[in-house]
């Protein structure tokens, strides 16, 4: 087998967690600080982790709404795996799969917080910690 890579994705931030080469394990990877960044290069950022990591899979968090609609936000995860898809220099040619990521960035602070956490280090760290709730969940079968 190879490696799962999640992504928790957000207009300045995106949490990026990854899985062992059995998909047993999971563990948060980075938070990709998106400051003055176009969509178009943090996808190029993302291949590059795909390519180091040897990805097979790659998830996408889909923020819902709480009642399971979509919302504004979604249309933006859209536009950005078009652009992962896309990408110019080496375009995406392996499974993309979006999965619900309601509640990921509660449980991500949670958990955080039970590890002792600070509130600065809550706040750099909740997206990866986010995308590895995506990934942990898909993993054991929830998502």
């Amino acid at each position: 087998m190879s490696r799962v890579m999640a992504l928790d994705y957000g207009t300045k931030a995106m949490g990026v967690a990854v899985s062992d080469e059995l998909r047993l394990t999971a563990r948060p990877l980075t938070t990709l600080r998106r400051q003055k960044l176009s969509d178009a290069q943090v996808a190029a950022h993302v291949v590059e982790l795909i390519t180091e990591y040897e990805v097979a899979l790659l998830l996408v968090g889909l923020p819902l709404n709480m009642d399971g609609t979509r919302g504004a936000a979604v249309a933006k995860v859209e536009r950005f795996v078009a652009h992962l898809q896309a990408h110019a220099d080496v375009p995406i040619q392996m499974p993309i799969q979006m999965i619900d990521e309601r509640l990921t960035s509660r449980e991500a602070d949670a958990r955080l917080r039970e590890q002792g956490a600070d509130a600065r280090e809550r706040k750099a760290k909740s997206d990866e910690y986010a995308a590895l709730i995506l990934l942990e969940d898909f993993l054991a079968g929830v998502a």
